[in-house]
């Protein structure tokens, strides 16, 4: 359950510490004050999506953090996601950008984790889900949340997809059937080509070396002879007018020893000239030219350098090219043969058949559960005969939302038929209706925590006790937090806290106060009476709170 909220910086609401107790919570005060602001506040720390809008005028950012008891699938969602710290608070940040951060336990994630934690901690239904009921989508997307089904029709129209996508493959196969043949004999040539060539691009630039190598074999063999020739050859040569040298220095030594270190570096100097000199010539004599090698490597890199100039890429990706026309031969070889088309698009059908089977069964389990459930919770709410019916209709096909088209269907009162929510049910009787479904679907769901912000608008009278009495009993199993206009909802709620605003002159901000007994009694009255409280009101505001006997309060 929900346990701390904290929110600073968010719409018009500079900071807020909240902390909740269990049972049945009633937010009230006047239109405007912000009461929806705090649920929505909390649906950003649940996952929502972030918009910059949400940061107060002149403020960087926006930030609410949530504190929850973690039990059930949210402690298993925490531990397999190693976030289990022994507690479980929610953190968002929202900059004056519209970048948003999330945190759980301290820790950064992304905002797809924060949801998935979200939804297993509490169920938000907004001002306006029942208006949601009215669309297949979300009548469907309920359906499925209430069987349980989600994580089943997302496989599902994956399979379809997947399977719409094969079969539009072998279409385009069978139309362009000579349009392939062409292209694979084209690729079928280049791919042939490519492959005689042999290349290797480990080699290439071995390749390169030697022809370079080989073309200049003269030169090399006349360049090194020339060098050599200064080294040892004739009286002038380096080799001998170093040894003379050295030879006038070591006798020098003998009258002064500190020529030694100079007769050192040039015995070294000698004796590497003279190591310069052998390689030298060892150079010389292993070269010669082979016209017959070099015109094998020219034409060799003429034919690689053709090939790539061809593809239009350097010679070193030739490997890479001969790769992407390998696989893309490969694709249309199996895209031309339609009896293998045919094949794969039929296992995608049956992967899909099997999913959707599978789904089906579990929504008419679910449909028929829901259908019982609302309709009993129909009769409490002042539509005595009046029934409900999650309809599923089979689809020949199917699509990417199963083997059925699913439509809520209702009749308000006994003897009338029924038809789709949407053309039969009134404004008053849309907004009973939708409540009934949204508390059965939360019934049914593992979060701990029902949030409720205005389902009861276009409520009124007894149905209005009736459905805080509804919410009452939802309690005793979940926390549950709901904002209301009515008086009849706020008095059954075992605690309650009235939302104002509150002039700082240049700003703004919404302030929230706990109610004690008396404070309870005057907003009770004041929901009753409107702007002006009178004894009456009070003491009818009196009534209503002892007939309902609601708990204690919490604080704020």
């Amino acid at each position: 359950m929900l346990r701390r909220l904290h929110i600073r910086d968010y719409v018009i609401v500079d900071e807020l510490e909240l902390a909740f107790d269990a049972g049945f919570g009633a937010l009230t005060g006047e239109t405007g004050t912000g009461k929806s602001i705090l649920v929505d506040a909390l649906g950003l720390a649940l996952g929502a999506r972030a918009d910059a809008r949400v940061v107060r005028s002149g403020c960087e950012s926006a930030r609410i953090a949530a504190e929850f008891d973690a039990g059930g699938a949210a402690a298993d969602w925490l531990r397999e996601n190693d976030l289990d710290s022994g507690d479980c608070l929610l953190r968002r940040v929202v900059d004056a950008a519209g970048r948003s951060r999330a945190y759980v336990n301290g820790v950064p994630v992304t905002t797809g984790k924060l949801k998935e934690l979200g939804e297993r901690l509490a169920d938000l239904h907004g001002q306006h889900a029942h208006l949601a009921l009215l669309r297949a989508e979300g009548q469907r997307a309920l359906l499925d949340a209430h069987g349980e089904a989600g994580a089943l029709a997302g496989e599902v129209g994956a399979r379809f997809r997947e399977f719409s996508a094969l079969r539009e493959a072998r279409e385009r196969t069978q139309a362009a059937a000579a349009a392939f043949e062409r292209e694979r004999e084209l690729l079928d040539w280049e791919l042939a080509e490519l492959r005689r060539l042999a290349f290797d691009p480990g080699r290439w630039s071995e390749t390169l070396h030697e022809q370079r190598r080989l073309a200049h074999a003269v030169s090399l063999i006349e360049g090194s002879g020339q060098a050599l020739s200064a080294l040892e050859d004739g009286d002038g040569a380096a080799v001998g007018r170093l040894g003379h040298a050295l030879g006038q220095v070591e006798t020098l030594t003998g009258d002064d020893p500190s020529l030694g270190e100079i007769s050192a570096l040039l015995r070294s100097a000698h004796n590497e000239l003279a190591e310069a000199s052998r390689a030298l010539r060892q150079y010389r004599d292993r070269i010669e030219p082979e016209p017959e090698r070099l015109s094998e490597l020219e034409a060799r890199i003429a034919a690689v350098t053709a090939a790539a100039r061809r593809h239009r890429v350097a010679p070193e990706e030739l490997g890479e090219v001969e790769a992407r026309l390998a696989r893309r031969l490969d694709e249309l070889t199996a895209a031309a043969d339609p009896r293998l088309a045919a094949s794969r698009e039929a296992e995608a059908r049956a992967a899909f058949e099997q999913s959707a089977r599978a789904l089906s069964a579990i929504r008419q389990r679910a449909a028929g559960r829901l259908s019982e459930e609302v309709t009993r919770l129909m009769q409490d709410l002042a539509m005595k005969g009046g029934a409900f019916e999650a309809a599923l209709v089979p689809l020949a096909e199917g699509n990417a939302t199963g083997m059925e088209s699913l439509e809520f269907r209702v009749s308000t009162r006994a003897g009338q038929p029924p038809g789709a929510l949407a053309r039969v049910a009134s404004g008053g009787e849309l907004s009973r209706i939708g409540l009934a479904i949204q508390v059965v679907a939360s019934r049914a769901g593992e979060a701990p925590t029902l949030i409720f912000d205005e389902v009861d608008v276009g409520i009124g009278g007894a149905t209005a006790e009736i459905v805080g009495r509804l919410l009452r009993a939802t309690a005793r199993s979940r926390q549950v937090l709901c904002v209301t206009h009515l008086p009849q909802v706020a008095a059954q709620a075992d605690w309650q806290w009235s939302v104002a605003k509150v002039d700082r002159g240049a700003s703004v901000v919404s302030r929230v106060v706990a109610l004690d007994g008396e404070q309870r009694i005057e907003e009770i009255a004041r929901m009753l009476g409107g702007i002006r409280v009178t004894e009456t009101t009070r003491r009818h505001a009196r009534e209503m709170l002892a007939l309902s006997s609601p708990g204690t309060g919490t604080r704020a």
